[in-house]
């Protein structure tokens, strides 16, 4: 079956809020959700855009996508390649479409100057943890990741 990887356009933005939201139901955080399509596609294709995707297509099907931004690394003084989401449909998972979306994604952060490529997955997901180590991927557990939102963002940007 062949596949392809190609760079999303605005036309795809419905195309991927399902997946995020087919992704969110698989990590059983689908309440979590709140993004529409005009705040997607503003994220990805507005003025101040700063994320991309990728969808992944089997047979000329959308099967996954991943989504992804730039952070900075100041210990290697070089932007990193952050993936935010990586998603592939379940009737598609075996086909080599998650190592081919990953594989496009380090590409891409070589041709651009990137020192590395980040992501977190959840510590209930073996599956995953388990793929993403056969491709050479280290999971660092001495790092804990924060989260500000809602109310509490709100309060800590009223402090001052």
């Amino acid at each position: 079956m062949p596949h392809t990887i190609r760079p999303a356009t605005p036309s795809d933005v419905p195309l991927i809020l399902a997946l995020v939201r087919e992704l969110a139901v698989y990590e059983h955080l689908e309440h979590e959700v709140v993004a529409d399509q005009a705040a997607l596609a503003g994220t990805m294709f507005g003025p101040d855009a700063n994320a991309e995707a990728v969808i992944a297509e089997l047979d000329g099907e959308p099967v996954g996508f991943a989504l992804f931004f730039y952070n900075v690394s100041t210990f290697l003084g070089r932007r990193g390649l952050y993936l935010e989401d990586l998603f592939v449909r379940p009737s598609a998972r075996g086909t080599g479409i998650g190592r081919a979306l990953l594989a496009h994604l380090a590409r891409l952060a070589v041709e651009r100057g990137c020192g590395r490529m980040n992501w977190a997955v959840l510590d209930w997901n073996e599956p995953a943890i388990k793929f993403y180590q056969s491709l050479g991927a280290e999971l660092v557990d001495a790092w804990r990741f924060f989260r500000l939102d809602g109310e509490a963002l709100k309060a800590l940007a009223a402090r001052g």
